[in-house]
């Protein structure tokens, strides 16, 4: 890795660390007044645990190679990891900082999950939630999609396709998985104490915004980081500058479709779906930054903002209260970006010179990363639900939970 890629690593890992308090941020505008401290914990919790276990054995389970003997179920190491690379320890340089980049992605799925929950989950049996999802769930998945060896990383050989399974940044394993997730926890939980729409409105609209702000920065790297921090980068660096620009005018175009969709169907345009309609066109283009020409990221935007608008509603017809919206914007988004590939990927899309198998592919990683995600994340949840408990008491949630659980207040206004 020379220099310059080197430090872009370095760059784009920060970039991914502030996305984890960006997500607090987001999620803690969006919640009751009172219950701001425990959602911004859930996100910071989730940091603190998560990244701890990938430097101790999460990176090692998710790099899987041929020699490993296969990359399915997943749960391989490199090496013996209690007494070869444990902990990190003997690596080189440049894998320290593409392992480090690693974590911010275990970091900020995980953390993206509590949006789910808000108002009332119990933090000590999220912390527990936390550590084993991440390693039953994610870092296998990780390793499934991005090692070398996973079974998704090599589903078109599998198939006999001359295409490849495309997931650049974490539509599948990231966005599909967490939103899967999500949704069973939800399903766990329950409903919050008079759910219906409009009954819980986001307490601080600024603060949310500024969370969406937050991690449209760290977005950058999110997707762009590993051109540099696994060396990607070509003589011409056109791959990075056809994922930076695709990045950015995903979100912007997702802002147009979601507040045009928003019009028509309540009559206003809202500060908070111009934000929920950005982070919708990113999550859309996470999977697809490095495969399409920009003005079909302008379409994926458009198409996403419009139908994550139109889906966070279902949550209120099929009665699973997600409190945040994860299944309609990371869920939905997440299945839109990557089946999106299936017809406009670059060379191998059913519309620009290639044929089904692009689509077969797609489908079959994201539905299987979602099928895994939620029956795990639902026998999990619902073991810690039955013994310990999950879900804070209805006196508590009512009276508010920051009190209640950390003993303090987001404003201490007297």
């Amino acid at each position: 890795m020379d220099s310059g890629n080197f430090t872009w690593a370095i760059v784009a890992t920060a970039l991914v660390v502030f996305m984890a308090p960006g997500i607090a941020f987001f999620y803690g505008g969006m919640v009751r007044a009172k219950s701001v401290v425990s959602m911004m914990m859930l996100s910071f919790g989730a940091m603190g645990l998560v990244g701890v276990l990938w430097v101790i054995y999460g990176y090692n389970m998710s790099v899987i190679s041929d020699t490993d003997g296969g990359g399915f179920p997943g749960f391989q190491f490199a090496g013996n990891p209690f007494t070869e690379n444990f902990a990190l320890a003997g690596y080189d340089s440049a894998t320290l900082v593409g392992a480090t980049y690693g974590a911010t992605f275990a970091v900020a799925t995980t953390a993206l999950i509590s949006g789910a929950i808000a108002d009332r989950a119990r933090f000590g049996s999220w912390m527990i939630f936390a550590g084993i999802w991440a390693t039953l769930v994610y870092f296998p998945v990780a390793g499934w999609v991005w090692g070398a060896g996973g079974w998704i990383y090599d589903l078109g050989e599998i198939f006999g396709f001359s295409a490849s399974t495309i997931d650049y940044a974490g539509g599948t394993a990231v966005h599909i998985n967490s939103a899967a997730a999500a949704l069973a926890l939800a399903i766990v939980l329950g409903r919050r104490v008079g759910f219906a729409k409009g009954a819980h409105r986001p307490h601080n609209v600024p603060l949310a915004l500024l969370g969406v702000a937050i991690l449209w920065f760290g977005w950058f790297g999110f997707n762009a980081g590993a051109e540099g921090t696994f060396g990607l980068l070509g003589p011409d660096n056109e791959n990075a500058g056809k994922i930076i620009v695709n990045t950015f005018v995903a979100g912007a175009a997702a802002i147009l479709g979601w507040v045009t969709v928003e019009k028509i169907k309540d009559g206003k345009a809202t500060s908070i779906g111009a934000g929920s309609g950005a982070i919708a066109g990113l999550v859309a283009i996470t999977p697809a930054c490095a495969s399409l020409d920009p003005i079909w990221a302008i379409v994926l935007g458009i198409v996403a903002g419009s139908a994550c608008c139109l889906a966070i509603e279902l949550k209120y017809k099929l009665g699973f209260d997600d409190s945040l919206d994860v299944v309609g914007l990371h869920g939905v988004g997440g299945f839109i970006g990557c089946w999106f590939l299936g017809f406009f990927a670059q060379g191998t899309g059913l519309f620009m010179g290639g044929n089904y198998e692009q689509l077969v592919l797609q489908v079959v990683a994201s539905v299987s990363v979602a099928v895994y995600s939620f029956v795990v994340t639902y026998i999990v949840g619902m073991a810690i639900e039955k013994t310990i408990g999950f879900r804070v008491r209805n006196e508590d949630e009512l009276a508010g939970i920051d009190t209640a659980v950390h003993g303090e207040e987001a404003y201490a206004l007297v």
